[in-house]
């Protein structure tokens, strides 16, 4: 167990050598990684940031119940009783029609229209939350409520959800297709950048065969050259990405702040970073093991 330790133990500490020996192309093969792996990354970082704020605007879907103009306020008490003892109704708010015409005056720019009428033309009505914001729940309780008597209007307010859902539903599949192709380009870095080691170290390569070293042996060093390459590019993506969050911080807080929302731009969280450079890692060995089966098979 302790030799098979010691020489996975020299594999790494001979590949660490190889990077530091060409110090320029390793430092650019780790920035043409990390740039490749930031797109996604800061894809995901940003889809994280908006999932964030979707669930904690406090914006929530609701449904307006309007009364029939001619409806008394009777009518208005039994409909509020009713939603009050609805199954799916987290909440109910009353709006008389009274308090729907000052609130009306109170514009200036309604107020002259609204007082030449000559009855207030504002129906009851009532904001519902649902216990259930799902789009298709909701629509549920909206035809529900068209059924009851004296309600005049059902109006939902699920399709910005709808809107919502779809736009991170493409977001994710944007960042998934990104990582798939930057992923592939990954892989095809290392494939090169291996390659380019085998035909350095041809010579060193030939004499330990001679001497009787198995595949696995001459292997090694190269697997671990290309797992640190994708490892220290995963690393740099990460770098990359806290820096453009930092950057866009203060922009993103005085955009959202115009909408009266409150985010705060948060760069990848451990989960995101741990995938980020267990993915890296994991496609510069895939790109060296695919490299070195066509050499042994060339060979």
């Amino acid at each position: 167990m302790m030799g098979w330790l010691a020489q996975h133990g020299a594999a790494a500490l001979l590949a660490l050598r190889r990077l530091a020996i060409a110090p320029v192309n390793s430092l650019l093969s780790l920035l043409a990684i990390g740039i490749a792996l930031a797109l996604p990354a800061g894809g995901q970082m940003l889809l994280s940031n908006a999932l964030h704020l979707a669930g904690t605007s406090s914006a929530v879907p609701q449904i307006s119940v309007f009364m029939a103009a001619n409806a008394e306020r009777r009518a208005a008490t039994e409909i509020e009783s009713r939603l009050g003892k609805y199954g799916g109704v987290k909440q109910v708010q009353f709006l008389a029609r009274e308090e729907t015409l000052a609130r009306m005056k109170a514009n200036p720019g309604l107020r002259d229209v609204i007082e030449v009428l000559p009855a207030n033309p504002f129906p009851d009505a009532f904001v519902v939350t649902a216990t259930d914001d799902r789009p298709e729940a909701m629509e549920k309780l909206a035809i529900e409520f068209r059924q009851w008597p004296k309600v005049e209007h059902v109006q939902l307010d699920s399709a910005w959800v709808r809107r919502l859902d779809a736009l991170l539903k493409l977001g994710r599949t944007a960042v998934l297709l990104l990582g798939a192709l930057l992923g592939a380009g990954l892989v095809a870095i290392s494939f090169s950048i291996i390659r380019m080691q085998v035909l350095t170290h041809r010579t060193e390569i030939e004499v330990s065969q001679l001497l009787g070293a198995t595949d696995g042996f001459i292997q090694r060093p190269f697997l671990y050259y290309g797992v640190l390459l994708g490892l220290g590019g995963g690393v740099v993506a990460w770098l990359l990405v806290g820096a453009a969050a930092l950057w866009l911080r203060a922009p993103l807080g005085e955009l959202v702040q115009l909408y009266d929302l409150t985010l705060v731009l948060e760069a990848l969280d451990a989960r995101d970073s741990a995938v980020l450079l267990g993915f890296a890692a994991g496609l510069g060995w895939l790109g060296a093991t695919i490299s070195l089966q066509q050499h042994l098979r060339q060979r």
